[in-house]
């Protein structure tokens, strides 16, 4: 594939024919089903702590590292000139315009303890590490869950699927009957403010889900499992993969202000139901 410029990502990003598409999503998901073999292989194996981030509970394992280390390498090899955006290592500029973005462990706490709801998420989208990720435009995506033997993946303008079945969100419910995900901070002060706005909204919907991934809570509005989910602080490696396979199977996907998401706030739901819900939500300072 040539050079892609990404001054404006969302006219680049209509410049790729199916076929190109479909290249890259069999990339990205090859490279997650690798992944995930692996970590799942290595939780067999006993997991412990190798480090900490933002605070004492938000973890780093020798998996995450392992599971980034064998996306970068594969991708090195596949895609040379292509950017790279993952959490837990440095980012390397684009020199073809597009950047693959990369969480080699979402739910890692889960993942520590044994639950079975994290994921491999990889995703490639037109745009640079340089510039800021809500400007990204993504074109596949691959979110593999090993424990559950699920890979849910998407293409811009194609479609989604979960194991090769075509996904399309259902109608929406009232808001009172919805089922809504969301998640929680590392830091304990702004999870106080996450769970006061949680409050605001509890009596006003059918119940709550935290299952601790967001890759997973976006996709489980592709598959109806959720009608509705929403978070602030995510990062770009969190949603980048799961938010287009929301989207194509046509969930709306929107952010503060319903504009873009981002890291202040993303909102996604069966149409409909985020206007309602972005009346209880928002974004926490």
């Amino acid at each position: 594939m040539p050079p892609v410029d990404a001054s404006s990502s969302v006219s680049a990003a209509d410049r790729f024919a199916p076929e190109q598409l479909r290249q890259l999503l069999d990339i990205a998901l090859t490279l997650a089903t690798e992944a995930g073999a692996l970590v799942a292989d290595l939780r067999a194996k006993g997991v412990a702590v190798a480090d900490t981030k933002s605070s004492s509970v938000d973890i780093v394992t020798a998996s995450d590292r392992a599971s980034e280390a064998h996306i970068r390498r594969r991708l090195e090899e596949l895609r040379p000139g292509d950017g790279f955006f993952g959490e837990e290592s440095d980012a390397t500029e684009s020199e073809t315009g597009l950047t693959w973005v990369v969480d080699p462990i979402d739910g890692t706490v889960n993942y520590l303890y044994g639950y079975p709801n994290y994921s491999v998420s990889v995703a490639v989208v037109v745009g640079d590490p340089g510039t800021e990720p809500s400007s990204f435009t993504t074109l596949a995506a691959a979110v593999v869950n090993p424990e559950g033997r699920e890979a849910f993946t998407a293409m811009r303008g194609l479609g989604s699927w979960r194991n090769g079945e075509r996904l399309q969100v259902d109608a929406a419910p009232p808001l009172e009957l919805a089922l809504v995900g969301t998640g929680f901070s590392y830091s304990a002060e702004r999870r106080v403010q996450q769970a006061e706005q949680w409050k605001a909204l509890a009596g006003c919907v059918r119940d709550l889900r935290r299952v601790g991934a967001a890759s997973l809570d976006l996709c489980n509005i592709a598959v109806n499992r959720l009608d509705a989910y929403y978070e602030s602080g995510l990062n770009p490696w969190d949603h980048a993969g799961a938010a287009l396979v929301a989207r194509e199977a046509g969930a709306v996907v929107v952010g503060e202000g319903l504009g873009r998401e981002g890291r202040r706030l993303i909102i996604a739901a069966r149409p409909g139901l985020e206007l309602e819900l972005s009346q209880y939500v928002g974004v926490l300072e």
